[in-house]
């Protein structure tokens, strides 16, 4: 995995599972990795990797199964969905409408080109 150096590692591998919430490759009561085997994987210090899913797991996204692992928590893809929408909505759409007015792209321009990517 790459990693971007302006976000924290470990809220990219938060990202990293979300986005495999959200599109179904991980889903309720799903087994994680454990902190050792995805450290290994990403080439990561297990802290970062505990540091990831506790922070999952206080967002309730996550749970343990003290002795066995970390497993999908039931409705966990909603709790993802929101919180990936209010941090598009809050962080990223504003640089996009900025960006926007800077370039002259009115926003019947943007919903033709983005009716472009339906499907």
């Amino acid at each position: 995995m790459e990693f971007n150096a302006h976000k924290p590692i470990y809220l990219q591998i938060c990202t990293q599972i979300y986005e495999k919430i959200l599109s179904g490759d991980l889903k309720a009561e799903d087994r994680l990795l454990s902190v050792r085997e995805l450290g290994v994987q990403l080439g990561v210090n297990p802290n970062t990797i505990m540091r990831s899913y506790e922070t999952m797991q206080n967002a309730g996204i996550i749970y343990n199964k003290r002795g066995i692992g970390y497993f999908i928590a039931e409705g966990a893809r909603d709790l993802v969905l929101n919180e990936m929408k209010n941090e598009f909505i809050n962080s990223e759409l504003p640089q996009v409408i900025k960006k926007m007015k800077l370039l002259g792209i009115s926003t019947e321009e943007f919903i033709t080109f983005a009716k472009g990517f339906e499907n």
